[in-house]
């Protein structure tokens, strides 16, 4: 089982904002962490 951080996904949100349907960075991380636990991984803080 793998792990992300909520840092992690705020630099990949950076990274893919343009190409991403949401507002702002928040948003986008949200969607993230969505994606990332359909996919099996543990979402941590950190």
């Amino acid at each position: 089982m793998g792990r992300v951080t909520i840092s992690q996904l705020e630099e990949i949100a950076k990274q893919k904002m343009v190409d991403m349907n949401a507002n702002d960075m928040d948003a986008a991380v949200r969607m993230l962490k969505g994606s990332a636990r359909s996919m099996g991984l543990t979402v941590v803080e950190g």
